[in-house]
């Protein structure tokens, strides 16, 4: 047998900390998207008949909630684009909350040595 016939595969699996940060990330990630979604649609005054519209704006609102009424205005208005300001808001605070999330993980995190 040769040295490449005997080789074996070593399998790597991700700890427990490195799964939890992975899934923390895909979580916020949706949320993020979501939430940038209904920034881009009320923007562009998208038709909010639209199944597909309707759908992101009402799921987005259980994450903008949260930030509405921090500032003295959630939106502004022009014409029929808004720009939500509460959204914008509830973007950079779900970024913080996932940052501050994965840091709690990684203190857990043991790196080979």
């Amino acid at each position: 047998m040769t040295v490449q016939e005997r080789q074996t595969v070593v399998e790597h699996h991700p700890s427990g900390a490195e799964l939890a940060r992975r899934t923390l990330a895909l979580l916020f990630g949706i949320i993020q998207a979501v939430i940038l979604l209904r920034i881009v649609f009320l923007l562009l005054d998208a038709r909010e008949a639209n199944a597909l519209v309707s759908g992101i704006l009402n799921f987005s609102q259980l994450f903008v909630a949260p930030f509405e009424g921090i500032l003295r205005t959630d939106a502004l208005h022009s014409g029929g684009s808004v720009l939500d300001i509460a959204a914008i808001l509830a973007f950079i605070g779900w970024t913080l909350l996932e940052a501050l999330a994965i840091a709690a993980v990684n203190i857990f995190r043991r790196e080979p040595v």
